[in-house]
């Protein structure tokens, strides 16, 4: 009777171990999916820095999307009392854009040019000046520094810069100088000041043609290579603004770094 419940158990253990290998060997397994290895496109080394700024915002809203889907580095200037100053700005700052004024000042061909509302003349005194300056920051907030707006006169005036640039100084602003005549004396007058300066290196946009912006581009890329950064000074303008959409993505694959004009 032993001996027959062993048999039993033998047998039953045999069954369920066939049974046990056989489900193992034919039960449907998933097929292996194959792993993608995500190839990451070597890193350009960075051979040269190009600051952008593109000046005279604030007339409209007509360029308005391309703050909102330009996603690289740009300095806005704005125009300080227009009617969308302060929307500019506020729209500038939520798309992570630079801001600075576009301080308006006087130039030589004052009788020839269309002058803003609020300008610094080279007759103002200081107070009348420093009113100006308050009252155009109050026209365009989250400012990080000013470039002049025309100026060939003013910014040849070191007693009007010194009243400038001291606003500056107490704010913790740059100021970028258009360079608008050959005889301006801010680089020289900032450097005494301790003031944090930039200069225009070239301007992108004195005629409208698509082909002559591209060209001033490419000879911003050849100076910045030359000495490490350069500043190009364009405008609102939709060709000008197409011509930089169009550049932009190669200029990385060219080793060319777009920044903040700071």
């Amino acid at each position: 009777m032993r001996n027959k419940s062993l048999i039993v158990i033998v047998v039953l253990s045999v069954i369920v171990i066939f049974q046990w290998v056989m489900l193992v060997r034919f039960w449907p397994r998933k097929p292996k999916v194959a792993i993608k290895m995500e190839v990451v496109p070597p890193k350009v080394e960075v051979v040269a820095k190009i600051a952008i700024v593109l000046d005279d915002w604030g007339y409209n809203l007509h360029n308005d999307d391309f703050l909102r889907y330009f996603n690289y580095p740009i300095t806005i200037s704005i125009l300080p009392h227009l009617p969308y100053s302060t929307q500019i700005a506020y729209l500038a700052k939520k798309y992570n854009h630079q801001i600075i004024l576009h301080l308006p000042m006087e130039p030589h061909e004052r009788k020839e040019i269309r002058l803003e509302k609020e300008v610094i003349f080279t007759k103002m005194d200081e107070r009348e000046i420093i009113r100006v300056v308050n009252d155009a920051l109050k026209s365009v907030p989250f400012v990080s520094g000013i470039n002049n707006h025309m100026g060939s006169k003013a910014t040849e005036d070191e007693r009007v810069m010194a009243i400038l640039f001291k606003q500056l100084k107490k704010r913790k602003l740059f100021f970028l100088d258009s360079l608008v005549t050959p005889y301006s004396i801010c680089e020289r007058l900032a450097e005494q000041m301790h003031i944090r300066f930039a200069q225009r290196d070239i301007f992108l946009d004195n005629q409208a043609d698509y082909k002559y912006i591209f060209g001033q581009l490419q000879s911003l890329i050849k100076k910045a290579k030359k000495k490490g950064i350069a500043v190009g000074v364009g405008h609102a303008r939709q060709l000008t603004l197409q011509v930089i959409k169009d550049t932009a993505p190669e200029l990385e694959k060219q080793g060319i770094e777009l920044v903040f004009v700071s």
